[in-house]
């Protein structure tokens, strides 16, 4: 039985984290500063190359930052590794054990935390015969073996790292499925990286954008929707201020623009809310335009010693 008054009220918070691979390696992370509140499931969208494995590396204690901190529902990464569920993109099971022996391994490593009844209903929801070795298993099926084992730990935070990216749409559409109501009935914090828009779309609350080592959108999906939105008419882009303009191309005699509100739209400027879809694209193809986090996404300002 879990008790929700030991719950942190944020699963994951960075303040100038920072992560080098080597001395004159550029920075996988830079001045990385965010929270994410406990419960949300949030999407981790970036670039290749952006720092998106590395940010889930660090929160499931697989690396130790270079520079900056890194709380881990209340703890540091290393403290709270029993609470945290890291499923990776390569997906790492013995193959020669059947998917039996394999939550049974899964048990005796959680002796504490493990679910079997949980892990059980994800392998009958997959029609997963428990006698099957997982070296003769479809890519869809290793993928829902390893999801039982991350969820049958019962985590506080499950970290995902393009988890479905290897399957067809069909299997991604039934995992996701899975994982999402898992989420919502657990109340578990969910930081998922991916490249599939639509899924996001469709199973996230809360969005991280990182790009350049630095998150530059952060916070609910719907608030950073509502925060922008997408003008077409007659005019220029120095015609939109004082609002951001985010990205602006040409349309007709006219322009079509993304824009980060400061009040009202004034003018004869037609409006319509973004999808997610243009909201990322636009920001991905601005990466100067400066960063947007909602008050629950900023991070606390580092601690100042004399």
């Amino acid at each position: 039985m879990s008790s929700t008054s030991t719950t942190p009220a944020v699963a994951l918070e960075a303040t100038g984290l920072g992560m080098r691979y080597g001395r004159r390696a550029p920075a996988a992370l830079d001045g990385c500063s965010f929270r994410l509140p406990a419960g949300r499931i949030s999407a981790l969208v970036g670039p290749n190359g952006a720092g998106k494995s590395t940010l889930l590396s660090l929160a499931a204690g697989l690396l130790r930052p270079t520079s900056g901190t890194l709380t881990v529902l209340g703890g540091t990464p290393g403290e709270c590794r029993d609470r945290v569920a890291y499923l990776g993109q390569n997906k790492p099971l013995y193959p020669r054990l059947t998917i039996a022996e394999t939550l049974r391994l899964g048990a005796e490593l959680n002796p504490d935390r493990w679910d079997a009844a949980r892990a059980a209903a994800v392998a009958e929801q997959g029609a997963l015969d428990p006698g099957l070795k997982v070296g003769g298993l479809s890519g869809g099926q290793r993928t829902r073996v390893a999801l039982c084992l991350a969820l049958g730990k019962r985590p506080g935070l499950l970290l995902l790292d393009e988890p479905m990216a290897d399957l067809d749409p069909l299997a991604r559409h039934e995992l996701m499925g899975t994982l999402m109501a898992d989420a919502a009935e657990h109340g578990t914090t969910v930081l998922m990286s991916s490249h599939i828009v639509s899924e996001l779309a469709e199973s996230c609350d809360h969005l991280l954008l990182l790009t350049g080592g630095r998150i530059r959108l952060g916070g609910g999906i719907d608030d950073l929707l509502a925060a922008h939105t997408v003008v077409t008419g007659r005019g220029t882009s120095a015609d939109l201020a004082p609002h951001t303009v985010v990205e602006s191309r040409a349309a007709g005699r006219g322009i079509t623009a993304l824009i980060r509100r400061d009040g009202p739209v004034e003018g004869t400027w037609a409006t319509e809310e973004p999808s997610l879809e243009e909201l990322l694209l636009a920001h991905l193809r601005s990466p100067d335009v400066p960063a947007l986090l909602t008050p629950g996404t900023t991070a606390a300002p580092a601690a100042v010693t004399a």
